[in-house]
Order: C-alpha cells, then sequence, then structure tokens
C-alpha cells in the first residue's frame, strides 16, 4: 500500500486523535454535552479518529522506502486478523453473557488503530534493526 498524503499529515493525524480523545470531556466540562446530543458527540469522536488514522497511515514517512511500504501491507494484515480476534471475542462474551441488546459499532476504528499500532510498532523494528545491522559489521 502506498502513502499518498505529505509527511506532515502523519504527525497531524496524532493531533486530530487526541482532539477527538479530548474534545467530548472538554463539551461535557462546559456544558454542551446532554442526554439528546450525546450520541452525537459520541459519533464524531469516532469519525475524528478515525481520519486520524487514516492519516497516519497514508501519510509518507520520513525515509519512505519500498520496506516501509512492505511494513505498512504487513500492518494491514496483522491489523485484520487482530480486529478478527477482537470482534470474536466479543461476541464470544456477549453470547455467554446472553446480552442481546448491545452490538459493537466501532469495528472499523478498532481495525485501524490496530493498524497505525502495528504500522508505528514495524516502523519502530526496522529502525533498530538497521541500527544493530550496521553497528554489527
Amino acid at each position: 500500500m502506498k502513502a499518498m498524503l505529505p509527511v506532515y499529515c502523519r504527525l497531524l493525524g496524532y493531533f486530530v486523535i487526541a482532539v477527538a480523545l479530548f474534545l467530548p470531556f472538554l463539551m461535557m466540562m462546559m456544558g454542551r454535552v446532554t442526554d439528546a446530543n450525546l450520541l452525537f458527540y459520541k459519533e464524531c469522536s469516532k469519525l475524528l479518529m478515525m481520519v486520524g488514522a487514516l492519516m497516519i497511515l497514508f501519510a509518507l514517512t520520513k525515509n519512505e522506502s519500498k520496506e516501509t511500504e512492505q511494513i505498512r501491507n504487513k500492518a494491514t494484515r496483522n491489523a485484520m486478523f487482530l480486529t478478527v480476534l477482537f470482534i470474536f471475542l466479543g461476541m464470544v462474551y456477549r453470547v455467554a453473557k446472553g446480552d442481546l441488546l448491545s452490538v459493537d459499532t466501532s469495528s472499523f476504528l478498532i481495525f485501524l488503530l490496530l493498524n497505525v499500532l502495528c504500522l508505528e510498532f514495524g516502523i519502530k523494528k526496522a529502525a533498530v534493526d538497521r541500527l544493530f545491522k550496521r553497528n554489527g559489521r
């Protein structure tokens, strides 16, 4: 998967996720969140997190190479596996509990956040591997 956004979108994506995490709490402290609009703010926060995660995933890295593209592909594969595992365990839990009312609606957001975590881990791991290969010679 090739990166499509400029390098600064990576940092901007993290900023958007941070804003999405803290904005509902700030709005609640200011008295803007009520029972009538709670769902609206919740869904807006989830949408902002999705946009931030997509910005991180599709942003170029400083030293973009073919290896980074492969890391991005592996991160997506790992995130798919972890998301399916997470959803499956949630389904098993709801069946065991006998919960008929609750439904998981955050699957795509979970996938994107797991993808970002796998991507960051892969990029850092590749940087450490390169560092030790250079020093080991």
